[in-house]
């Protein structure tokens, strides 16, 4: 599988109900980080007008997903990428346009030579969230995630 920008976000968009609800904008899938933008929506407002937790949960997480499939696309036929756990923090109120930012924890080579030795490898990716309007740092989330080899 490729994984340059366009095919990764088509893929998540086919394969993710929720970033496609979400309108979510795939801008940089590469190996070392995946960049994807989540527009001013109303419908997925909060209580004091800014992105709703939960959209915001979900476009971190896509971002993670995003370079997961852009670092390790190549290991598919073998292994099956697995969210494993997620820790957020939401730091300052997000208004208007917020963009994801995520970067892995652990070097791809590192990760797939686990593999390549028969483990389940764990790795962490760590996502910025940040306003558009003022590039302020509104969460901070850790996504852990395990290729699991296929059986």
């Amino acid at each position: 599988m490729s994984a340059d920008q366009k095919s990764v976000g088509e893929l998540l968009a086919a394969t993710v109900p929720m970033a496609r609800t979400l309108n979510l904008e795939f801008l940089e899938t590469t190996a070392e980080r995946a960049v994807v933008r989540m527009p001013d929506q109303p419908d997925y407002h909060n209580h004091v007008g800014g992105p709703h937790a939960g959209a915001m949960f979900t476009l971190a997480e896509s971002a993670s997903g995003a370079i997961v499939l852009a670092a390790f696309g190549d290991q598919l036929s073998r292994a099956v990428p697995l969210a494993v756990r997620a820790e957020i923090g939401y730091k300052k109120l997000a208004m208007g346009v917020v963009t994801a930012t995520a970067t892995l924890g652990r070097p791809a080579e590192e990760v797939v030579a686990e593999l390549d030795a028969g483990g389940r490898p764990e790795f962490p990716v760590t996502v910025a969230i940040t306003r558009d309007a003022d590039d302020a740092v509104t969460g901070e989330m850790t996504v852990v995630w395990t290729l699991r080899p296929n059986s």
